[in-house]
């Protein structure tokens, strides 16, 4: 978080911006030298959650809004995470002119879940929800759209952009996916073995029995050690045990495009967006 909110801030006040900030995890001791307190809530003096119906579903988005504000920068987080992830970035860019939005991915955050019980949440169904949801906050009409990403949030913009690259203007994005298919060895060793693992029959108990993405594998992924405040707030929306509340979460991982498993149409999308950030030389 430290260096996102640096990264993003330096790219927002230069005249030409960046089209890959490249962000590293900071040091605690970095942190500890002048960084801001961490927020365990969303500040809703400044930030104000808003409904919005996309095709029959009620998704939330944070937004933060200046008159006439320019450019569009919108903030789409991963998996298990939702908008409250940006709560400690987005508070840096509210002295600049723009306008902040940070949706919830449909099933997360504060968005609804389907109410079909059988539905699968895959990648394509999100980016055609995000399709319509970016069109109705009007960034379809406009060349000045910078996206924050983060995991499976840069899939979906990646994939977003590369369909309306007339629109985007600059990428921030961090532990992204940028390249398909992926093969297994490329995966820490610990980190293997659990994804192979959630996309076996194992995944079933270890999501909807053991809620292992928010109680282990969130937590393990953090350099500090996350509050009770904050676990709480990762944990409410999918407090229930029940299978279609907790999907999303077993689906990413399984729809993480892997060389020789796939699946074929996510690595379609991959391949077609890295070959185009790979020239995009006019972000």
């Amino acid at each position: 978080g430290w260096c996102a909110r640096r990264a993003l801030s330096a790219s927002l006040l230069t005249k030409r911006l960046p089209c890959r900030v490249p962000v590293m995890m900071a040091s605690s001791k970095s942190r500890a030298e002048g960084d801001a307190p961490i927020a365990t809530r969303w500040n809703e003096e400044m930030f104000v959650q808003k409904p919005t119906e996309v095709f029959g579903i009620k998704m939330m988005h944070y937004e933060y809004e200046q008159k006439n504000g320019f450019p569009k920068v919108v903030f789409l987080h991963g998996n298990p995470t939702s908008s409250y992830l940006w709560r400690n970035i987005m508070p840096h860019l509210t002295g600049l002119r723009v306008r902040m939005l940070a949706p919830d991915l449909h099933g997360m955050g504060d968005t609804a879940k389907s109410l079909d019980e059988n539905y699968p949440y895959r990648f394509l169904q999100h980016a055609e929800i995000l399709d319509e949801w970016f069109r109705q906050m009007g960034l379809t009409k406009c060349n000045d759209v910078i996206l924050v990403l983060h995991d499976w949030g840069s899939a979906l913009g990646f994939h977003w952009a590369n369909r309306h690259r007339e629109c985007v203007k600059a990428i921030v994005h961090m532990e992204s996916l940028v390249h398909a298919p992926i093969p297994w060895d490329a995966f820490p060793e610990e980190g293997r073995k659990a994804f192979q693992l959630l996309r076996s029959d194992a995944g079933e108990a270890m999501i909807y029995e053991k809620n292992f993405f928010i109680d282990r594998l969130l937590p393990s992924s953090i350099i500090r050690k996350l509050s009770f405040d904050e676990m709480r707030q990762y944990r409410r929306p999918f407090e229930l045990d029940l299978q279609h509340f907790r999907r999303p979460m077993l689906t990413w991982p399984r729809e993480i495009p892997i060389e020789g498993e796939g699946p074929a149409d996510v690595e379609e999308a991959v391949k077609a967006y890295t070959a185009w950030l790979a020239g995009a030389s006019s972000l």
